[in-house]
């Protein structure tokens, strides 16, 4: 078969699209389940707090386990522990239990990245990665289109139960195709040898650096301004995006009236225009490096820029008519996704390649760090104003708060790399 690769490649964005739609069904269900059981913000947000300190540790776990066992068996465990995280919310009964369904989910979902990472290593020579990268990542906006699709289409014959029951089980008949599709390219019967070798293509000599590069502890990593930059572009900004993904669907249901049992093309422009900012973000600080200027001067320009525009973002308490407000919101998801696409890449920026893995993997903690303490104050802040019968009042301070952390973040990062040059192979600690 001809290009086989992009049949890898395939596979790996409906796993990453059923990732998603799996995190994303509890902020589409909120409004019916905390009727049901009563629910307080904070015991969602609670929900929510379990679920990414769980996403937190699966990350370090699976990044370990998958280069141990391989892909195949990785992707494999990955995708059943998540998939049963998924089913088993339907037998929840209270926010507690509710917050064990969160903990498996996350631990399982947090194996997606690394496996799908590895597995473009594997399939791709290194001239494609990034495409593969982008594309397979793309997923994620789909997925949480897909959910607003397939949520409201199952409640409309069946129960948020069978919610959880259906979507949970796609990830198992995705499995499937996995078992009976992949392999490594070396192990691949249907792969063809001109293809094999136009994969194998440059490989070697990633191995080769990887054989003989020189690798850094954490610790001695934490000494470098560089390291804090990235750090504080992921760990201020991280949590904002889960505060969009869990809190949005809760949001216009309290302030428009939406009802999350319908299709919400609302929620769709959202969630789609994360795409346009992903792609539009990496597309424009490229333009300016070919236009000759330094990557990091390029970058901090375009997280400026990015950061000025998120301010509008604090226009949304102003808006009474729901479409307004899915304009502004739209164009702060946009731009959020434009201002992580170019913070990731400042480790490969600033760090020798064989650190660049240890440097996001820090960043990747502190981002999901800052996911589990920012619901705290959402959930706080939104019960002290439900109590006063003003929620909206709640939700207008925390898009303000959105809003301005951006600029604090890029100026912090501008500060620690203000004289700070890419760090050398052998600069001293």
């Amino acid at each position: 078969m001809k290009h086989y690769r992009w049949l890898i490649l395939a596979l790996l964005f409906f796993a990453t699209t059923i990732n998603y739609l799996d995190r994303q069904i509890i902020g589409l269900l909120k409004p019916i389940l905390e009727v049901e059981f009563g629910w307080s913000e904070t015991d969602f947000a609670r929900i929510v707090m379990a679920f990414t300190a769980a996403y937190a540790i699966g990350l370090l776990f699976f990044g370990w386990l998958i280069d141990q066992i391989g892909t195949k068996r990785g992707y494999t465990l990955t995708v059943i522990v998540w998939s049963l995280g998924g089913m088993v919310h339907a037998v929840a009964r209270s926010a507690f239990q509710f917050g064990l369904a969160r903990v498996v989910l996350g631990l399982g979902e947090a194996g997606n990245f690394p496996a799908a990472v590895k597995t473009v290593a594997e399939w791709f020579p290194k001239k494609e990665r990034a495409l593969a990268t982008g594309i397979f990542n793309a997923g994620t906006s789909f997925g949480v289109v897909f959910a607003l699709l397939i949520v409201p289409w199952i409640l409309g014959f069946a129960g948020w139960k069978e919610v959880f029951w259906i979507t949970g089980a796609l990830g198992l008949g995705w499995l499937v195709f996995w078992l009976l599709l992949y392999e490594i390219p070396s192990r691949q019967k249907r792969l063809t040898p001109a293809e094999y070798n136009y994969i194998a293509s440059g490989q070697e000599t990633a191995a080769t650096e990887k054989a003989a590069g020189s690798s850094i502890s954490w610790g001695r990593l934490f000494a470098f301004p560089q390291t804090w930059a990235y750090i504080t572009g992921k760990g201020l900004i991280d949590p904002i995006f889960w505060f969009f993904l869990f809190w949005l669907p809760s949001y216009f249901s309290a302030t428009f009236h939406l009802d999350m049992k319908k299709l919400s093309p609302e929620l769709m422009l959202i969630y789609a225009a994360t795409t346009v900012g992903s792609i539009g973000g990496g597309y424009l600080s490229s333009m300016l490096i070919r236009r000759g200027w330094g990557s990091l001067q390029a970058r901090k320009a375009v997280l400026l820029v990015f950061a000025v525009l998120e301010l509008s973002v604090i226009l949304t308490q102003f808006a009474t008519n729901v479409w307004v407000a899915v304009g502004l919101i739209s164009f702060a998801v946009a731009l959020h996704q434009a201002w992580a696409t170019n913070v990731f890449t400042l480790p490969a920026d600033l760090f020798p390649r064989q650190w660049v893995s240890s440097v996001v993997g820090i960043g990747g903690m502190a981002g999901a760090a800052g996911g589990i303490l920012f619901p705290i104050l959402v959930g706080s802040l939104l019960d002290h104003y439900k109590a006063a019968g003003n929620i909206a009042a709640g939700y207008n301070i925390l898009f303000t708060l959105c809003g301005c952390t951006y600029l604090l973040a890029w100026l912090i990062i501008h500060l620690l790399t203000r004289k700070a040059a890419p760090v050398a192979m052998q600069e001293p600690v």
